[in-house]
């Protein structure tokens, strides 16, 4: 079976368990999976449940599919995802945003825990994705084009919609959440960045730094999907602050700013 039709038959797996297809998906990063509790009349779908899906093993990544209302809106919320560095090729790392495409989703927001380079960032921070830079040194599209996804060589002038960055800030504003905007750089991992790497990536624009984002908002642009990025700043970037760097930080961190996520996905929901 091609990866097409693996990806079209995950998608009929999950239109068979809905009542409607999702207007948006929201896949939640690392600690950021509490707002798949959230939405009302919900269908929970372990990922394990539905064919060909991978499965993550990252602590912070829970692994199931919701769908359901939130603010109006018929929602799919994706706790967990999975990441390169656990050894998957990325056209396995960008199936469950393949699958909402050929569902029929639009829109995608991909949110992210990220490594605060910007100095004037501080921890708990939440950060509007402008533009990415892929320094992973992969691409989804990379080997034959499937022209029933996209074209060979798509636009990426616009990856992260200047519609949708407009919704976060109207949002952020209505919270009085005040909300940074930034670059985000997407490294391969697992392991965290080198302070001269910090350096490097500061020097070049970049604001934060993370392991994922990047190749589903590529994915998701080759599709015509409108993709939305919100980081939220779980730890300062090696360098930064004088003391090393810890997984538990950063899901310490995603738990403290959870009520503020949370209004927040809601209230972006609500305006689109």
């Amino acid at each position: 079976m091609g990866y097409y039709d693996q990806v079209k038959e995950a998608a009929e797996a999950v239109r068979s368990q809905i009542k409607d297809v999702p207007s948006v998906a929201i896949v939640l990063g690392s600690g950021l999976g509490d707002f798949a509790g959230t939405p009302a009349d919900a269908v929970s779908i372990p990922y394990e449940q539905l064919p060909h899906w991978p499965a993550s093993r990252v602590v912070g990544h829970e692994g199931r599919l919701v769908v359901g209302r939130v603010k109006g809106h018929t929602i799919a919320a994706l706790a967990g995802r999975c990441h390169a560095y656990e050894g998957h090729e990325l056209r396995t790392v960008t199936f469950a945003v393949r699958v909402m495409g050929v569902l029929g989703v639009k829109t995608v927001v991909l949110t992210n825990a990220a490594g605060g380079i910007n100095t004037g960032f501080a921890s708990g921070a939440l950060m509007v994705i402008d533009d990415h830079i892929n320094l992973s040194g992969a691409n989804p599209l990379v080997g034959p084009n499937d022209d029933r996804f996209g074209p060979r060589f798509p636009d990426m002038t616009d990856v992260y919609s200047v519609r949708l960055r407009t919704i976060a800030d109207q949002a952020g504003a209505a919270l009085k959440l005040p909300l940074a905007h930034g670059v985000y750089a997407a490294l391969m991992g697992p392991s965290y960045e080198t302070p001269a790497e910090i350096r490097y990536l500061r020097t070049i624009g970049a604001d934060a730094v993370g392991m994922s984002t990047a190749a589903e908002a590529i994915a998701a642009r080759h599709m015509g999907v409108e993709v939305l990025g919100i980081s939220c700043i779980t730890n300062m970037a090696a360098g930064v602050l004088p003391y090393p760097l810890d997984h538990r930080e950063v899901m310490e961190t995603a738990r403290r700013v959870r009520d503020r996520f949370v209004a927040l996905l809601e209230e972006i929901v609500g305006r689109l």
